[in-house]
């Protein structure tokens, strides 16, 4: 029997939604409601990584997933998107498709973040848009990577975090 294959994901997000996140000790990742398809693709042993907007656009952190997604509307995280106060067609955004994650590799703070302006040019991922405008890679909540941009930006991780632990 083949080893199943694992993907890596990029889930974009403000660094309010990170720390809560991060509050949950990293066992609880959501995705917004218009991205069941992807949800539906994501599956236990794949990757996320976090991506932070605003103007950290750094990366902050590898969590693994463990489980297949379960649709629940308990509000935990903030919406940031540009809609009025978050709503979608007249519903508050709640990231409905919830995985239990783990925290793989997480910085104890921000200064192990990863920023991405310096390594961009090195991303196949981000080659799709003119260089000046990297920044479009991350726009919406979450994105399939190939494997080359994560095992460079696992590198970069491994440099400043031990696998597997976190500072919660």
């Amino acid at each position: 029997m083949a080893d199943k294959e694992i993907n890596y994901w990029v889930v974009v997000g403000s660094k309010e939604n990170y720390d809560i996140s991060k509050k949950l000790g990293f066992t609880l990742q959501g995705l917004k409601s218009r991205h069941q398809k992807k949800a539906e693709q994501i599956q236990p042993d794949d990757k996320m990584i976090y991506y932070l907007t605003g103007g950290l656009k750094s990366l902050g952190g590898i969590v693994t997933v463990k489980s297949p997604y379960v649709e629940d509307y308990t509000e935990i995280w903030n919406c940031s998107s540009s809609m009025k106060s978050g709503e979608r067609k007249g519903k508050k955004e709640v990231y409905p498709f919830r995985f239990r994650i783990e925290p793989y590799l997480i910085p104890a703070d921000e200064s192990g973040f990863v920023e991405v302006a310096p390594i961009h040019t090195q991303l196949q991922y981000l080659k799709k848009w003119p260089e000046k405008n990297w920044t479009l890679g991350f726009q919406g909540n979450v994105h399939h990577w190939p494997e080359a941009d994560y095992r460079l930006v696992e590198a970069l991780f491994l440099k400043h975090c031990t696998p597997a632990t976190t500072v919660v």
